[in-house]
């Protein structure tokens, strides 16, 4: 259902937006790590290099707090154990080899906002006009892990470039790569995922495979800046956020320079597994408007390499595409590779580690991230795969380790920036299956559409989605998704949103 109606400002609605300050982090006094001290950082010459840690091949013996993986989860998570434990010793290994980072401005900020040796620095300017880079810390904050366990007041330690392969829940002993291994009191799981592929690529040669890529990481989004200044074509494969955002980025960094970008995926429209149809053809529209050459419902059988040396993509229609290079992004699988040496309960439906609503998955150990199907106590299991709800996970999981035994309260919000006009927000679960009303402002023919969608499990709303709306509008539908009441009049509900304000008030169907 479509509703086109007058709506309110966000004036009409007061909402307490206030940190909760049991979750407020803590960071100690940055110090300059080198191999024989740590040094204060005001007093240091010479600062490593952004974005290295120095690592040692010794472990302690033992660690109070163990964080496996070293994204966002995690680093949320030392916080939050520091925050409740001001002497904690925490330790994080991960299998990148950089510091923990921000990863949503891989596919978005870093392409819009970077200057042109951003593949080098990682830096790019925000709303505000301030340069930062994507790291969350310096090297000094983080203590030798050969140090951690002298350290008078504890701190947070960091093994990049090795997995943990193994963990033996009796012995309560974490394995590495490489041989080495520790015990811990209290460990986190948050390992993140994998991305996704299809049989057309596995099932490809190995020259092919090489002009292949999947984008994650760090290493993924220098790779690609690579490429795409020495192409002239490049295709993505899949349709929801990652390739969608990614379809944009491009475009509006390269679009200009003659770069010829094609999406192509199985669905009717972009994001079709989240968004109503209406607004998934919408932004399939905005897209195409833009340059971007959009393919719905086409699915990719074969590729091999033509005469010209051009990757030629054989489609179930029967056409064909020439192009450069691909881009993978179809999604990623929760990475529960740990399970098979702990015995850790999968999620047959969602995939990841089966968590309470305190995340814990087994005595002493807890899983964050989108590594977690977790017990919503308001929206039953789920499982999320965006940056914020890492962050709470994350947080809570490091709360929990220190014994707070709080259930998980807070509903997750994610943001995507799909085409030049078109901004989501959402919160709760926004599934295309499940029914929806949307509300659109009845805006003039030139000003950018604006709308609210509820999903609803009944007449319940379950989940709001956003579309190019300022203000408090997640803060008033994750109260709605908080409320659980039924609902009928969704006109109404709408102005408590910051919609445009119309002269239309009649409802469509749609």
């Amino acid at each position: 259902e479509v509703i086109k109606a007058n709506a309110g400002t966000e004036e009409d609605v007061k909402v307490d937006i206030s940190a909760d300050s049991s979750i407020s982090s803590i960071k100690g006094k940055k110090a300059v790590v080198n191999e024989d001290s740590i040094v204060p950082e005001e007093t240091s010459p010479v600062r490593p290099e952004k974005g290295t840690v120095v690592d040692s091949k010794k472990l302690p013996e033992e660690i109070p707090y163990l964080l496996i993986g070293s994204g966002a989860a995690s680093y949320y998570a030392a916080l939050a154990i520091r925050a409740r434990d001001p002497d904690a010793k925490v330790l994080m290994i991960g299998d990148e080899k950089h510091l923990p980072y921000n990863r949503p401005p891989l596919s978005k900020e870093l392409w819009w906002y970077g200057e042109d040796q951003v593949a080098e620095t990682l830096e790019y300017r925000g709303y505000s006009g301030k340069k930062r880079d994507v790291y969350f810390e310096a090297p000094g904050f983080f203590i030798l892990p050969g140090e951690i366990e002298s350290a008078e007041h504890g701190g947070v330690s960091l093994v990049s470039g090795h997995r943990v392969v193994k963990l033996d829940l009796t012995t309560q002993t974490a394995y590495l790569d490489d041989g080495r291994s520790l015990k811990y009191q209290k460990c986190l799981i948050a390992t993140g995922g994998y991305p996704k592929s299809l049989p057309a690529i596995e099932n490809a040669s190995e020259e092919v495979k090489r002009r292949v890529m999947f984008f994650r990481t760090i290493d993924d989004f220098r790779k690609l800046d690579e490429i795409v200044r020495k192409s002239k074509s490049i295709t993505i494969i899949g349709g929801s956020f990652l390739g969608s955002e990614l379809a944009n980025s491009l475009n509006r960094r390269f679009g200009e320079q003659g770069l010829q970008i094609c999406q192509i995926f199985r669905e009717k429209g972009n994001v079709a597994e989240i968004l109503p149809q209406f607004l998934s053809k919408y932004i399939t529209s905005e897209l195409r408007k833009s340059g971007i050459n959009v393919m719905p419902e086409k699915e990719l059988k074969r590729v091999t390499i033509d005469e010209s040396g051009k990757l030629r993509l054989q489609l179930a229609t029967g056409e064909t595409i020439s192009t450069d290079h691909i881009i993978m992004a179809v999604g990623i699988c929760a990475n529960t590779d740990l399970a098979k040496s702990c015995g850790l309960e999968i999620d047959p439906m969602n995939g990841g580690y089966v968590v309470d609503a305190e995340l814990r998955a087994r005595s002493n150990v807890w899983v964050a991230g989108d590594a977690s199907s977790f017990y919503d106590v308001k929206l039953g299991r789920r499982r999320m795969e965006h940056w914020e709800h890492a962050q709470i996970t994350g947080r809570l999981a490091g709360e929990n380790m220190t014994g707070a035994n709080r259930a998980y309260w807070h509903q997750s919000s994610y943001y995507s920036i799909l085409a030049p006009s078109v901004h989501l927000e959402a919160v709760g679960r926004t599934d295309s299956g499940l029914k929806t009303v949307s509300v659109l402002a009845d805006t003039k023919a030139d000003e950018v559409e604006k709308g609210v969608v509820f999903y609803l499990d009944g007449k319940v709303i379950v989940g709001v989605l956003l579309l190019n709306v300022s203000g408090p509008g997640i803060e008033v539908a994750r109260r709605l998704i908080a409320d659980g009441r039924e609902h009928d009049s969704f006109k109404e509900l709408a102005k408590l949103f910051n919609l445009h304000k119309s002269k239309a008030d009649d409802e469509q169907e749609g």
